[in-house]
């Protein structure tokens, strides 16, 4: 039986921790890289996410312990990412020297328990979670005041600058603004947040393909490189373009055929990304799920062909979907290369069906999907 971060904190720890905090993992629901693009985006935070307990130590140490890892310790101050099976403390240490550097004063170290409901590699951005939920736990533990949109900044600069992944805001911006049955929408430009409600009916449903890409990390890095480059060629005409974001898909067949063909793919897909969030905006707003669906179906289609960041048995799973009556539509969620797919259904799509497509996929792929059912659910909290 999984330990409690309460029980994982007493089996390493003296004493009992002084402050609990909680942060969701994210569904990618629509806007898929778009963030780092300066776009628009859709999320929403589940239910399930990371918890971590703390409390102060009266040395200069740093001890650090999860579900899923050994302990490890560093001292305060000594802030250097960690390669191999310790790597995975990157993200909490990242966190802290972000927020020392922002003014935090650290006079001792710190003691943390770290447990995730979260499913391994569906794509649900635990590393987002697990910053947040740092950020809400130190800020308490060390009298650090900022708000809201400051502790998603807090994350991501600690993921950008210290982890070394170049994303945008959206995974810790739904993380941190999530509300139970609403979607959060992020103008990554601004870095402005709103919350849009879900038609009630609405249901969550993951399919984790449990097919790893090898490459993912580097794959992703060539994307936010490929879309730089399309960026810098329409800039030629459109000097005042900050980002892909601010082009029209207009604009971009205006020039379709001076661009390289693969970065004219990769441009139409950030492109058309930002036209869909404003699709399915309108859908949500007509409490329209049949429109939303199709929305996030071209998304896919979209991520196949012109972003390149699905793989066959992502496709497989959608296509599956996409046969049964109660499944509104399907996309992959999160970055691509593999990880997983997630279906809006309404509230009679159940397990049985589910079953019905893991079966299938199953006898295609030789490989069983994991299939979670989620809701949306709050954002980061502070809960002692």
């Amino acid at each position: 039986m999984k330990q409690t971060t309460e029980q994982l904190f007493a089996i390493n720890f003296a004493g009992e921790p002084a402050h609990y905090a909680f942060a969701p993992g994210r569904i990618e629901f629509i806007g898929n890289h778009t963030d780092y693009n300066g776009g628009l985006v859709m999320g929403a935070a589940v239910t399930e996410g990371i918890t971590v307990a703390v409390s102060l130590r009266d040395d200069d140490r740093i001890q650090i312990v999860s579900d899923a890892g050994d302990l490890v310790e560093i001292r305060l101050g000594n802030y250097t990412p960690l390669e191999g099976s310790n790597s995975w403390t990157n993200y909490p240490i990242g966190v802290t020297k972000v927020m020392t550097d922002a003014g935090m004063q650290t006079p001792t170290g710190y003691n943390m328990a770290v447990t995730s409901t979260l499913p391994a590699g569906a794509g649900m951005s635990s590393s987002a979670a697990f910053e947040l939920a740092t950020a809400r736990a130190l800020a308490a533990l060390y009298g650090f005041e900022t708000d809201t949109a400051g502790f998603a900044r807090i994350g991501r600069k600690a993921e950008n600058e210290f982890v070394g992944m170049p994303c945008g805001i959206l995974d810790q911006g739904v993380s941190a603004f999530g509300k139970a049955d609403h979607l959060v929408k992020i103008n990554c430009a601004t870095e402005t947040f709103a919350v849009e409600p879900m038609p009630s009916g609405a249901h969550f449903w993951i399919f984790n393909s449990n097919k790893k890409h090898a490459l993912v990390d580097s794959a992703y890095a060539d994307r936010f490189r490929e879309c730089h480059e399309a960026l810098a060629q329409l800039q030629l005409k459109h000097p005042d373009a900050k980002t892909l974001s601010c082009i029209c898909p207009e604009q971009l067949e205006a020039v379709k055929d001076e661009l390289d063909p693969l970065l004219y793919r990769r441009a139409a897909h950030i492109v058309g990304e930002n036209a869909r969030v404003r699709e399915v905006e309108t859908a949500l707003a007509e409490n329209d799920l049949r429109a939303v669906g199709e929305v996030l179906n071209t998304s896919h289609e979209s991520s196949r062909v012109n972003f390149e960041n699905s793989i066959e048995e992502l496709d497989t799973l959608v296509d599956l979907l996409k046969l049964q009556a109660n499944v509104f539509g399907a996309r992959l969620t999160g970055g691509g290369f593999g990880g997983a797919v997630m279906a809006l259904t309404d509230s009679e799509f159940g397990q049985v069906h589910a079953d019905v497509i893991a079966a299938a996929f199953e006898a295609k792929h030789n490989l069983k999907p994991s299939i979670f059912h989620t809701r949306a659910g709050d954002g980061a909290q502070l809960l002692s």
